[in-house]
């Protein structure tokens, strides 16, 4: 991962999911009812909440509709339709491999779309398993107007765990950490009056792959674009380098 900025694919996602508000902000509804069924509908006291709202926001949905998808959600929670978080597997042109996370109140349905989407897009449907391995669960986070140095003494004070702290060349310190510690360096961040700009849960893949081809370069980024476009995705990881 040396010289490649775990932001990339994050800020790429940003961007396409914008041609297509009204799909993202349903996609956001989704990961708010989840995380009130996983825990309560407060944001003090349910740490995947307080992620589900940060990304609503950052999507540009206001306080209103997140009030009223928590709302909702608590509902669905308390004995309507359930939804499920599903992950699937697979491969695409080039061979790069493919994490897709989705929100579904329908297994068979997002399943059925998302192999004919990888089918389509000249991927494959793959097992459980079969390129995970390749992907590390991390807690990310973007740290402007300070240094390595006043991070790692704020992580310190703070009693959070980091695996990596490094500048980026915007001037700006990239952080990352186990998925556990989410909450922990967020809070330890604020108490020394850092300003985190961006932060994320997210997988970062072990080994990148590059596709030399600009063709196939193309075919991939079609493809992760469809998938993401999907109402129910949540996020599509991969392992190639796309720029």
């Amino acid at each position: 991962m040396a010289g490649h900025s775990h932001w990339a694919n994050i800020k790429h996602k940003k961007k396409v999911n914008d041609k297509a508000k009204a799909k993202v902000l349903a996609r956001m509804g989704k990961l708010i009812a989840i995380a009130c069924q996983m825990g309560a509908p407060k944001l003090d006291e349910n740490p995947r909440l307080r992620l589900a709202v940060q990304k609503a926001r950052a999507q540009n949905m206001n306080n209103d509709a997140i009030d009223r998808a928590i709302k909702k959600a608590a509902g669905i929670a308390a004995g309507g339709k359930q939804m499920v978080d599903v992950t699937y597997e697979g491969y695409g042109p080039g061979g790069a491999a493919l994490v897709i996370t989705a929100a579904t109140d329908n297994r068979n349905r997002t399943a059925a779309e998302v192999k004919l989407l990888l089918d389509h897009g000249g991927g494959s449907f793959g097992s459980m398993g079969c390129v995970s391995w390749q992907f590390t669960d991390t807690a990310v986070f973007l740290a402007s107007g300070t240094d390595e140095d006043a991070v790692l003494e704020a992580l310190l004070a703070g009693e959070a765990d980091a695996r990596d702290i490094s500048a980026n060349s915007d001037g700006q310190v990239e952080i990352t950490a186990a998925p556990n510690q989410y909450d922990a360096v967020l809070k330890a961040l604020a108490a020394a009056g850092i300003t985190v700009e961006e932060s994320d849960l997210t997988k970062i893949p072990e080994n990148l792959v590059s596709i030399d081809d600009a063709g196939t370069r193309e075919l991939l980024q079609t493809l992760i674009d469809d998938l993401e476009d999907n109402e129910d995705v949540q996020d599509v990881y991969h392992n190639a380098v796309l720029e």
